[in-house]
C-alpha cells in the first residue's frame, strides 16, 4: 500500500502523497504471537474497554513504540486505568483547595518555583518526543513526574495551600498551572479523562486548546532550582519509612529530625524546611553539612514507641 500510494503520486501528481509515513508493529497475543482472524486469537476491545476503560486501552497502546511490536497486555491497561482514576482524583483535589480562583498569584516560594522549573523540562522533553514521532516517550515522561507531582509535590504542600497567605496562594497558583499542563500533556493519551477534567474548571475542549510551553513555566519559576523539590521529597520519604518501619501513623509527630547532607542540598532543603516539617509533622528540624552523602535522624515522642532511628 506504502509503495503503490507513492508510486500513483509520483506518476499521476508528480508529488509526494505526504511529507511522513508511520508505519506501526503487530499487536501480540498474550504468547507473543501475531494476532489474526486466521488463527483464532483475535481479541475484540469491546470488552477491554467495559473492564479497562477507553482512556486505559489507548494508554496500553499508546506505550508501544514506533514500529515495535505489542502484546495484548491487560496488566499494562489496568496501569492506564489507574493513571486515568488518578488524574481525576489529583484535579478534585487541586480545584478544592481554590487553585483556580489563585491561578494568576505570583508564585514566591523556592518549593513551588522547584515544581515548574522540573515541570518545564517536562514539557520542552514530551514535546521533543512527539516532533520525532516518538509518542511514547512523550508518555512515558509525563507519566512518571506525574506521580511525582502527586506522591511529592503534594504532600508537601497541601497544608500550605489550605492557608490564606502569600506563600499560600504562591502554592495554589502552582497547583494550577501544574494541572492545566498535565491535562493538556495527558491529552493525546487520556482523550476522555482529561476531557472530563479540563470541563471542571477551564471553558472549552482541552482537544483544543494550546499545546503547554516550557517558558511561561519557567517565567513563573524565576529561577527555581530543581534540587529544592528533589531533597525536600526525599527527607519526607525518609520519615515516612521510619514511620511506617516503626508502626506508627503517618500523622505521628516527630519532636526532632537531624538531616547530615553537603552543603548544596543542606542550602537547598533550606529553601522548603517550613513544607517539609509541616508535612512530616517534625516540631524540630536540625540541618548540618557533612558526609555522608545523607544522613537522617529522627527522635519521635518515646511514648508513641520510637527512639531515634537513623536512615
Amino acid at each position: 500500500w506504502l509503495f503503490s500510494t507513492l508510486l500513483r503520486s509520483h506518476f499521476e501528481h508528480n508529488e509526494l502523497p505526504w511529507s511522513d509515513a508511520f508505519i506501526n508493529g503487530w499487536v501480540l497475543d498474550p504468547d507473543r504471537k501475531k494476532m489474526s482472524k486466521s488463527k483464532g486469537n483475535v481479541l475484540t476491545p469491546a470488552a477491554l474497554i467495559d473492564e479497562y476503560g477507553a482512556d486505559g486501552i489507548r494508554y496500553w497502546a499508546c506505550r508501544g513504540g514506533p514500529g515495535t511490536d505489542t502484546a495484548a497486555d491487560p496488566a499494562q491497561m489496568r496501569v492506564g486505568r489507574r493513571l486515568a482514576i488518578k488524574v481525576l482524583n489529583a484535579t478534585k483535589f487541586v480545584l478544592g483547595l481554590g487553585a483556580e480562583a489563585d491561578r494568576s498569584a505570583l508564585v514566591t516560594e523556592p518549593l513551588d518555583r522547584s515544581l515548574l522549573a522540573q515541570l518545564a523540562s517536562v514539557v520542552r522533553e514530551a514535546t521533543t518526543s512527539f516532533e520525532t514521532y516518538e509518542y511514547n516517550r512523550a508518555l512515558e515522561v509525563t507519566e512518571v513526574f506525574f506521580w511525582k507531582f502527586c506522591d511529592d509535590y503534594l504532600e508537601l504542600v497541601k497544608t500550605r495551600a489550605y492557608g490564606t497567605d502569600e506563600p499560600s496562594a504562591s502554592a495554589r497558583s502552582t497547583l494550577a498551572a501544574a494541572l492545566s499542563t498535565f491535562q493538556r500533556l495527558f491529552a493525546p493519551f487520556l482523550p476522555f479523562v482529561t476531557e472530563e477534567a479540563w470541563s471542571w474548571w477551564q471553558s472549552g475542549s482541552v482537544h483544543r486548546a494550546s499545546w503547554p510551553a516550557a517558558q511561561p513555566l519557567l517565567d513563573a519559576a524565576r529561577g527555581g532550582d530543581p534540587l529544592v523539590l528533589e531533597v525536600a521529597a526525599e527527607i519526607l520519604s525518609a520519615v515516612r519509612k521510619a514511620k511506617t518501619a516503626a508502626n506508627l501513623s503517618l500523622r505521628t509527630e516527630v519532636a526532632t529530625v537531624t538531616v547530615v547532607d553537603t552543603e548544596g542540598r543542606i542550602q537547598a532543603l533550606q529553601a522548603a524546611e517550613r513544607d517539609v516539617r509541616e508535612a512530616g509533622r517534625i516540631e524540630e528540624l536540625i540541618l548540618s553539612v557533612g558526609e555522608p552523602a545523607m544522613s537522617v535522624q529522627l527522635q519521635i515522642d518515646r511514648a508513641a514507641g520510637l527512639g531515634a532511628p537513623s536512615i
